[in-house]
């Protein structure tokens, strides 16, 4: 694991560090689809993705879902990271967006390296403001974007963390992500067909302004 840990994060953390992670940590890696951490879980390790990215959604009341944001190589989460350090149960869920490689990291070095290495430090504070920024953009998309907007927003960033312009993803899967109904996601996916945005084929979508 410490090759794969000093490819990624050699320009971040110091090499005690890099062999520290490396010797207490889990090394996986987890089909797309899977659900690495789901709502209510204990919290016992903290992911550092390596290879591929995790779709961070969060639940409301009645249990319907809405995606907050994707993590990408080199990330991490900020809401695991609070209740990580809060030792509180899970408040999203986060599953596989693709096939993904991750260092699983036992919560109990999180703040121990905290006072021991100033790179760890510069890590998560910087993850948290990275990952708070992505919960502001969320909020403004959900806020101020009409449903077109968001639906086109949200093509172009799972376009970006798979990297690629062909989406493999079903009508009714995108309804939950954003939480509205399939009916509505049908009918303006074919807007933006007639508008010149998206090719439209059977389970996937191309984006042609990308």
């Amino acid at each position: 694991m410490l090759e794969q840990l000093v490819s990624h994060y050699s320009y971040l953390f110091e090499t005690d560090l890099l062999k520290e992670i490396s010797y207490v940590s889990q090394y996986k890696t987890i089909p797309e689809g899977e659900v690495l951490m789901d709502f209510g879980q204990t919290i016992s390790y903290m992911p550092l993705v390596l290879e591929g990215a995790l779709k961070i959604s969060r639940e409301d009341k009645k249990g319907d879902e809405l995606v907050l944001y994707f993590i990408e190589q080199g990330d991490t989460c900020a809401m695991t990271l609070s209740c990580c350090i809060g030792n509180s149960k899970s408040e999203i869920k986060a599953i596989t967006e693709t096939d993904t490689t991750l260092v699983l990291i036992p919560v109990n070095y999180m703040e121990l390296w905290l006072s021991k290495y100033k790179s760890w430090q510069r890590f998560i504070i910087q993850s948290y403001n990275e990952r708070m920024n992505e919960l502001l953009e969320a909020i403004d998309t959900i806020a101020f974007l009409k449903m077109d907007q968001r639906l086109f927003k949200y093509l172009k960033d799972k376009a970006m963390v798979n990297h690629n312009n062909v989406i493999f993803v079903t009508h009714q899967d995108i309804a939950q992500d954003l939480h509205t109904s399939r009916v509505v996601v049908s009918r303006l996916l074919k807007v933006l067909e007639i508008e010149g945005k998206i090719k439209l084929q059977r389970n996937q979508i191309k984006l042609l302004d990308f």
